[in-house]
């Protein structure tokens, strides 16, 4: 009778109820991204592969593999993550540090972001967002109750962050790592850590944050670019200026899809960092409004998995999973429309990029295994905010 009760039990856990929620916005924006990425990069792929199709059909492969990934996720229990925890930190952290030895980092456009193992290129940093993510949610379980002291709450989760820091800040990417800081941050202050010795934190950042903005003429030339990008137009600020001549072109209801201007060799990287922008032109304010809609709906979906979820890990698993998607959403957005100095970040679930692609469908995939957890079994949470 027990061995019938545990597999009864094993098998409810298995049979997923897919949030539809939250499964309906995501799979709506891979669809409108593969049609988008084609339409963004079918002129640059035939000038430079002879293939107008390349970039669609290697998009379409990333979400069908993407799919089978979310549904694996669904499907796999979140708390099965809480052993693996550091493990996995281990793993991103060795595979970031691969990206630095000759014969396995990957060049492009004067950074060298992305591992070649094999047959496969991805971007270790993307990994690193989703190991950094499941690191806190257990760690701020763990430490629930003792994390107001400075050396529990702050200190080693800070030590992480900058090994992290020193192996992405040197590829270079400042933008993962301005990325991975305010999650660490967000995740911090939801796990009860003191708001005051947050706050002190991130003034002791802002200098650093500062002289590494300083110390590259690259990213000074952004951030001045950044201010009047006019002032640069065939240098610094030229990709700023053409996202915005994309939008402007847009209107209300667009060009229509296929129908931009700025993706012909003006705009760069439209089907992968600016891709918003050629959503601007060829769908217009109603289909950038469309796309606000959509992400709107995953903040939503995510924060309330967080706040149900059946036990703290899974509450702090669902607020990180769901603040890494909205971050690089908010960042990306705000960078096309010349309100951030200029990132390489993508748009998750619109831009081209397999690596990306991959880790934002299996975060969606845990983020729907927390939610059929929370409403199949009681709650296990314990909360400490005094104190603030």
């Amino acid at each position: 009778m027990m061995r019938k009760a545990v597999a009864a039990k094993t098998l409810n856990m298995t049979s997923i109820n897919y949030d539809v929620r939250l499964l309906f916005p995501v799979l709506f924006l891979v669809g409108i991204g593969i049609v988008m990425v084609y339409s963004a990069s079918s002129a640059v792929a035939l000038k430079t592969f002879g293939n107008g199709y390349l970039f669609l059909q290697k998009q379409a492969a990333f979400a069908l593999f993407g799919t089978a990934v979310l549904v694996a996720g669904c499907h796999i229990p979140y708390q099965w993550y809480r052993p693996l925890a550091y493990p996995i930190l281990v793993l991103s952290l060795v595979l970031l540090a691969l990206v630095h030895i000759p014969g396995f980092g990957t060049s492009a456009g004067g950074s060298t972001r992305w591992l070649h193992l094999g047959p496969v290129t991805f971007q270790p940093s993307e990994v690193g967002r989703l190991a950094l993510i499941i690191y806190l949610a257990y760690s701020l379980e763990k430490k629930q109750g003792l994390l107001k002291s400075f050396t529990i709450g702050i200190l080693p989760h800070a030590v992480v962050l900058i090994i992290f820091t020193a192996l992405i800040i040197t590829q270079p990417d400042f933008g993962t790592v301005a990325i991975l800081a305010t999650l660490t941050w967000i995740m911090l202050f939801a796990g009860g850590v003191r708001i005051i010795q947050l706050l002190l934190s991130l003034v002791l950042l802002l200098p650093v944050g500062y002289y590494f903005m300083v110390n590259a003429s690259y990213r000074l030339k952004r951030l001045l670019s950044f201010l009047d990008p006019w002032q640069y137009p065939s240098t610094e600020g030229y990709q700023v200026i053409h996202s915005l001549m994309a939008f402007g072109t847009g209107g209300l209801w667009g060009t229509g899809v296929g129908k931009g201007y700025q993706k012909l060799f003006y705009l760069p990287e439209p089907h992968t960092d600016f891709i918003f922008a050629v959503i601007g032109e060829e769908l217009g304010l109603v289909g950038v409004v469309l796309i606000l809609g959509l992400y709107a709906t995953i903040l939503w979906r995510g924060i309330s998995i967080a706040r149900n979820a059946q036990d703290n890990f899974g509450s702090y698993l669902a607020l990180g999973l769901t603040a890494g998607i909205v971050l690089q959403v908010c960042v990306n957005m705000a960078v096309a429309l010349g309100l951030l100095p200029t990132k390489g970040l993508t748009l998750p679930f619109l831009s081209y990029g397999g690596t990306s692609l991959l880790i934002n469908m299996a975060s969606v995939g845990i983020l729907m295994n927390i939610g059929a957890s929370s409403r199949s079994g009681p709650k296990r949470r314990r909360r400490s905010h005094e104190g603030r």
